[in-house]
C-alpha cells in the first residue's frame, strides 16, 4: 500500500515595501509598454501584503500630484507619474506612512 503525503502550501508575506523608485527621465518606450502617458517621472512600488497597494496608492495620490498609472492589488504593484519631485514625494509619504502607521518594512527610496 502506497501512502499519499499532502504537503500544503501557503503563503504568509510580511507587512514590507519591496521597492519605491523614481525613474526620474524613463525612455518614451518605457511609457508605451507600460500604456501610460509621459508625464516626466515614474514612480515603482512593490508590496505585501498585496492588498497594500490599494492604500499606498490613495496616500501617493493625497500626498503630491501625481496620476495612478497601474495598480495590481493581485500582485501588489503601483505605478505613479507626474513630475520628479511630485513622484518623490509621493513615494516617500507612502513609505512614511507605512513605516510609522502600520508598522511595515520600508527600503529607501532609491531614484536612477
Amino acid at each position: 500500500m502506497i501512502e499519499t503525503q499532502r504537503v500544503i502550501e501557503e503563503s504568509v508575506p510580511g507587512k514590507q515595501v519591496t521597492i519605491a523608485h523614481v525613474i526620474a527621465s524613463p525612455i518614451p518606450e518605457v511609457y508605451e509598454c507600460l500604456g501610460i502617458d509621459k508625464m516626466g517621472a515614474i514612480g515603482i512600488l512593490t508590496l505585501s501584503p498585496f492588498e497594500t497597494s490599494i492604500l499606498a496608492a490613495d496616500i501617493a495620490a493625497k500626498a503630491a500630484d501625481v496620476e495612478i498609472g497601474f495598480l495590481d492589488r493581485f500582485t501588489g504593484s503601483v505605478i505613479i507619474t507626474g513630475d520628479v519631485d511630485s513622484v518623490e514625494t509621493a513615494l516617500s509619504a507612502v513609505c512614511d506612512t507605512l513605516k510609522r502607521g502600520l508598522g511595515y518594512m520600508v527600503p529607501p527610496v532609491t531614484k536612477t
